[in-house]
């Protein structure tokens, strides 16, 4: 009897505790709609700080500040929750840099979360500000063209078929950190692209946004959903 008892507890233990997911993830939410963000587990520390800063709400109430059609959409800039309207952004800082993780398997599709920054040489990323990828469909002279302004630089044949079928920003491949990619909500990009800006590229309607993190039973939910493994195109 002891035993049937013993072995129900751990049952009910197991069903309290649900597996841990393979991977964080995060939701983005405007007035616009909301997408999800799987972090990669390849960037350890852009997906560490991402996390540590969604923890603390820093970036509740924060804009996508800059938004150019057919290239990208910005946010994370902390100055931008007490700006003005028409005042430029994208110089604020959390005071601090996070190195380069460049990974060869991991380049600018539609949809991929990267790391903004400066002309910094060794390329390093902003503390707080990060892009999502609307990007363009490309043709084979167009990415050859790409490639011939990087001498040593060359796009994998499967990355090429990704950047001609779903499109991306090429010329950004290890120049910038990705670190994540939307598995869920992706037309939230293509919503927030089209909006009218001004010459700073910034909308003329503030889009602000607030960042969660998904709980260890919502993530293990969604993995299921999508067949117990992240929707990726990496390869």
């Amino acid at each position: 009897m002891k035993r049937y008892f013993t072995i129900i507890l751990c049952l009910c233990f197991i069903s309290a505790f649900p597996a841990k997911p393979k991977h964080s993830y995060v939701k983005i939410k405007t007035e616009m709609g909301e997408c999800i963000i799987m972090l990669y587990n390849e960037t350890p520390q852009h997906r560490d700080n991402f996390l540590k800063l969604a923890k603390k709400g820093m970036y509740n109430g924060s804009l996508f500040h800059r938004v150019i059609k057919g290239f990208m959409i910005q946010g994370g800039d902390p100055d931008s929750k007490t700006a003005l309207s028409g005042t430029l952004l994208g110089e604020g800082t959390v005071g601090y840099t996070i190195p380069a993780e460049f990974r060869d398997s991991l380049f600018h599709k539609k949809g991929v979360l990267a790391a903004a920054r400066d002309n910094n040489p060794e390329k390093a990323s902003s503390g707080s500000q990060f892009y999502l990828v609307q990007g363009k469909i490309f043709t084979d002279p167009q990415l050859d063209e790409v490639e011939n302004k990087r001498p040593g630089f060359k796009i994998p044949g499967w990355q090429r078929e990704i950047y001609k079928n779903i499109g991306g920003t090429p010329h950004l491949d290890r120049n910038y950190t990705v670190y994540g990619e939307v598995v869920k909500g992706l037309e939230l990009i293509d919503q927030v692209a089209v909006i009218k800006t001004d010459r700073n590229n910034r909308p003329l309607e503030d889009v602000k946004m607030t960042v969660s993190i998904l709980k260890r039973r919502e993530a293990r939910k969604l993995e299921k959903m999508l067949h117990g493994a992240p929707i990726r195109i990496n390869k």
